[in-house]
């Protein structure tokens, strides 16, 4: 099974909104136009950075990605080995974080450019009183390589993922204390009197930019994770009969990056479906994970493959790679609306190596819609 250690946190001032909405403003690094706005025009120029946006594939690329693809899943792992991979993936996450600890993924620095909904609408007010609220997060399983990862102005874990039922993270995060919908009010739970509350499933190890100024996780022995702040728990989000520490209908925002690939494609629309009970009418789920054809999908070798698009790494963590028609499929299926659903192709560049990959990634928004009002 896939067991996430999750951790909540509380007491949050409103400064620390101000000092974020700061850094987002001065922020030069990466373009803030959706997706970034850094685009090749001259092909001599690909070696001035490490990455470029909005990159446009040809009908040549697209044929070439295909065949690759197609020759690394010919030969697929056999059915009678493959149950380990799902039964035993909170093993292989636990020994990828044993090796790794906090070392292997690099901050989500581009968090807030592409999800300003993690960030309450009146922030920029509140940093001028001091109030207090909720958080709460979760730690999951992470997978994949450095290659893996969206390093560059990006940034991010190449597979921060859940793992298959995995590492959890809630977030609950407010700056003030004011009365939540009546589904909040039945029972007392972490963040309860939060005004706005986030769950992230699949934090890794804690080095989620957004939570950096409130807390470290607990698997860090540094002083700074404050229990009063942060509440740690374990959940498997693919467990139907397990339950959140939490009310259905009490959370503004759904965060998952880079783990719904780690489940088994036949437990992803289940996973969600649970997952969005959890959110308020007008709650969002925000969604960002590999892409169909991106490169670490073409570079496995035979072997490795357990079905269509869907391949265990050495290390005995799991990937599935997406397309923008099945992300829209298991989320409106889930009985959410879209915002957003967006292919984000890239040229990833290592310029000392001389070396260009072709990068792809699904990123999307989507809502819960209010119910209809009585005639």
């Amino acid at each position: 099974m896939h067991k996430l250690q999750c951790i909540s946190v509380a007491t949050l001032a409103a400064k620390v909104f101000s000092r974020l909405s700061t850094r987002l403003k001065s922020s030069g690094g990466r373009p803030s136009a959706p997706l970034g706005s850094r685009i090749l025009t001259n092909p001599d120029d690909i070696f001035k950075h490490n990455m470029w946006d909005h990159v446009q594939w040809t009908e040549e690329d697209k044929e070439n990605a295909r065949k690759k693809a197609q020759e690394n899943s010919c030969v697929q792992i056999p059915l009678r080995e493959q149950g380990k991979f799902d039964t035993e993936a909170h093993q292989y996450w636990d020994k990828f974080y044993e090796m790794h600890r906090d070392k292997f993924f690099k901050d989500r620095k581009w968090l807030f450019l592409e999800f300003p909904e993690l960030l309450p609408l009146d922030a920029n007010s509140r940093a001028t009183t001091r109030r207090q609220g909720d958080r709460q997060v979760g730690i999951p399983s992470p997978g994949g390589s450095n290659m893996d990862s969206e390093t560059s102005h990006h940034q991010h874990s190449g597979t921060t993922h859940c793992r298959p039922n995995a590492d959890c993270q809630t977030a609950c995060q407010g700056a003030s204390q004011e009365k939540n919908e009546d589904a909040t009010q039945t029972s007392t739970f972490p963040g309860q009197h939060a005004s706005f509350r986030i769950l992230e499933v699949g934090c890794g190890v804690g080095n989620i930019h957004n939570l950096r100024y409130f807390h470290t996780l607990k698997i860090h022995p540094i002083l700074d994770y404050d229990d009063s702040v942060c509440h740690a728990f374990v959940h498997d989000i693919c467990e139907e009969m397990a339950s959140f520490p939490f009310p259905p209908q009490s959370l503004d925002v759904i965060l998952a990056v880079f783990v719904l690939s780690s489940i088994h494609p036949e437990r992803m629309q289940r996973a969600v479906n649970r997952l969005s009970t959890c959110l308020k009418h007008g709650g969002i789920f925000l969604f960002r994970d590999y892409g169909r054809y991106d490169f670490s999908q073409l570079r496995f070798k035979k072997g490795r493959c357990l079905s269509e698009n869907f391949y265990t790494r050495g290390d005995g963590t799991c990937v599935y790679f997406f397309t923008k028609e099945e992300v829209h499929e298991i989320f409106s299926s889930a009985g959410l609306e879209e915002l957003q659903n967006l292919e984000d192709r890239r040229l990833q560049v290592n310029r000392g190596k001389k070396v260009v990959m072709h990068r792809v990634w699904m990123q999307s928004k989507y809502r819960k819609s209010y119910p209809p009002s009585p005639s």
